[in-house]
């Protein structure tokens, strides 16, 4: 009998693709799913633990004021759970210590990586050693750009990805780690599992194909278990061939490239390796 899958979509303070997300999870085969307002985790309404799979999706969490998701992690470090003794955020490391997965998009990349979620070098989830910052052309970016999946990374949400072509809708998606040290470690790990790249998958540092300008043309991380992954693309904006730009003047398959995304997710936690 094969494992249920529980996914919780966060909603709340400026977010504006749960219901997206929550479809994306839906169609790639999560029994039950589940979006759920921030407050109803810290009132203890709802809770984590009772979930295999987070989804964090992209808008702009608290109006992006102190910077993109950072009014949003200092949320999660200082808000106590209701009829509990435990603050929100230990209850998210109890979480990722069970193994289970989380997936961060845009402004849910920026809440991880500002809460120390991504990369986490050597599991220390407590502190920011990257950062997503505003884009090169100091304008806001809503363009479609192709991707280059790492195959060597760890990474659980992009097995067998090669490349794919999503959309991008950002101000502050330049990725930039905190020292040369912490780059060294991302790629000594294989930590970046998506780059911006040409059409032919070559990684480019060239606008607008990458259109913030980030270190490494990176588009996307995990931490060094793989379960953890945040993108500044957009897959839940990809779910079906009428999602594409060009869907009226070319040829395409019925199923969007993000799904593979969430269906990757969800068959892992299916997996014995769960």
């Amino acid at each position: 009998m094969s494992r249920k899958v529980k996914a919780i979509v966060l909603t709340g303070n400026g977010t504006n693709c749960e219901v997206e997300m929550a479809y994306a999870c839906k169609i790639a085969g999560a029994d039950i799913v589940d979006i759920v307002h921030l407050s109803e985790l810290i009132y203890g309404e709802k809770r984590l633990a009772d979930y295999s799979f987070l989804n964090l999706p992209g808008g702009f969490l608290d109006g992006d004021d102190l910077g993109s998701a950072k009014a949003g992690a200092n949320r999660f470090l200082h808000a106590r759970i209701a009829g509990h003794k435990e603050m929100l955020f230990d209850d998210l490391l109890k979480f990722i210590n069970a193994g289970k997965l989380i997936l961060g998009v845009c402004n849910g990349f920026q809440l991880m990586v500002k809460l120390g979620l991504l990369p986490a070098i050597n599991g220390n989830y407590r502190e920011q050693s990257t950062t997503l910052t505003f884009n090169d052309s100091g304008r806001f970016e809503d363009r479609w750009v192709y991707l280059k999946a790492n195959e060597q990374s760890p990474c659980i949400f992009t097995r067998n990805i090669h490349i794919m072509y999503l959309p991008i809708r950002h101000g502050e998606g330049k990725f930039i780690p905190k020292n040369v040290a912490i780059l060294k470690q991302i790629t000594k790990n294989n930590l970046f599992a998506l780059q911006y790249s040409r059409p032919n998958g070559l990684p480019t540092m060239e606008y607008p194909a990458n259109p913030n300008g980030a270190i490494k043309a990176i588009a996307g991380i995990c931490n060094e278990t793989g379960r953890l992954f945040g993108l500044m693309p957009h897959p839940e904006a990809y779910l079906h061939r009428t999602n594409h730009p060009r869907w009226t003047r070319e040829s395409l398959p019925e199923e969007g490239q993000g799904v593979k995304i969430f269906r990757n997710a969800i068959d892992f936690i299916r997996s014995k390796d769960f």
